[in-house]
């Protein structure tokens, strides 16, 4: 019986050290980096009165949507008809006094060629002709900025878009400036995130093989949107406060969902070669250092610290600290201690495939 209990005692012990162990998978692979985003519409107008007057119809509802040359807004425009016709008569009334004057100019030159009237005379008459002509002048372009204020009394929309808030109602008067609304094409949209001059000489080296940089969004709910997007520009220069320079991508809007100033995140996709890849569950944190419990060729448990670099699904890229031979536990790291001698057994390196980032 004793000796039946030891060997049963010795063969749980010998289960008890058995630990799985792998070694770093070494492989090309991609991963999607995350940029904060802000969402602008293609065009997002603000609306405003160019005359003074009250609001006499609002013909548009907050939300709707609007086609080009729509009239949204009238203002009272009694004013701006009233003079509009004293420019027209004034008008009139010059272009009689023209008339009237280019008649004398004829007579003065025919007795000026009879020699009846003297030469200071007739240019006199010339000079009373030309100044009518002017005033001619004046008065059209009264009569034109009369037609144009009148014009003004009806607010047409710009583009085919959605109207926001409308904070003036019918009644109010507005002066010459007043903001009546904003409208805003959400057809299509740009997002405008930063990254660091490390991603963008990245994102350079790869535009320059002729690589299409298409990108993804992450919705504020987590979710992601189901349409791609397109870095379309990027500004002249890196801010030096936050030493990153602004991307901007353009996404297709079919269903309306993206609203301008709404938040998200933009995730570009980038390449690693030769990348080191160790299963997140194999390591540990102490005091913000990553670590992982490595065997060596007596079995020993012996600490060493990694550096990972970026964060794959379920995977880490680290850039020191292991070797490609190197072997580590794979899992069951919280039952051993360093020092400890264990019994490894040799496991496969978990297949990942289209390894994204969390």
């Amino acid at each position: 019986m004793l000796l039946l209990a030891s060997c049963s005692t010795s063969i749980k012990n010998q289960t008890e050290n058995k630990f799985q162990v792998v070694s770093p998978m070494v492989m090309d692979t991609t991963y999607e980096n995350e940029y904060v985003a802000e969402i602008n519409a293609l065009q997002n107008v603000e609306i405003r009165t160019r005359i003074k007057g009250f609001i006499e119809t609002i013909n548009v509802d907050e939300g709707q949507t609007v086609r080009q040359g729509q009239v949204m807004f009238t203002i009272s425009s009694a004013e701006y008809e009233q003079n509009l016709l004293k420019t027209k008569a004034t008008l009139k009334s010059v272009m009689a006094d023209l008339k009237s004057s280019e008649i004398e100019l004829d007579n003065a030159q025919n007795l000026f060629e009879k020699k009846i009237v003297a030469k200071p005379e007739l240019e006199m008459i010339k000079a009373k002709v030309d100044a009518m002509k002017a005033k001619v002048d004046e008065a059209k372009s009264d009569e034109a900025q009369a037609m144009l204020n009148l014009s003004f009394a009806e607010i047409k929309a710009p583009f085919d878009g959605i109207i926001n808030r409308i904070p003036n109602k019918i009644g109010s008067l507005v002066e010459e400036g007043t903001l009546l609304t904003v409208i805003s094409n959400n057809k299509e949209v740009y997002a405008y995130f930063h990254v660091s001059e490390k991603d963008y000489l990245e994102y350079v080296v790869t535009a320059e093989q002729g690589k299409q940089k298409e990108v993804s969004l992450r919705l504020a709910n987590g979710e992601l949107y189901n349409q791609k997007g397109k870095i379309e520009t990027i500004e002249s220069e890196f801010d030096k406060s936050t030493g990153t320079i602004a991307f901007r991508a353009k996404f297709p809007n079919p269903n309306q969902i993206l609203k301008h100033g709404s938040s998200g995140k933009v995730l570009v996709k980038a390449e690693l070669k030769n990348a080191m890849l160790i299963p997140q569950k194999s390591t540990f944190e102490v005091q913000e250092n990553t670590y992982v419990y490595v065997v060596d060729k007596q079995n020993t448990v012996q600490l060493r610290k990694v550096v990972p670099t970026v964060r794959l699904q379920q995977l880490y890229v680290i850039t020191s600290g292991l070797s490609a031979t190197d072997k580590f536990i794979y899992e069951g790291i919280q039952r051993v201690k360093e020092g400890d001698v264990i019994v490894p057994e040799k496991t496969l390196f978990p297949q990942i495939v289209n390894a994204k980032i969390n």
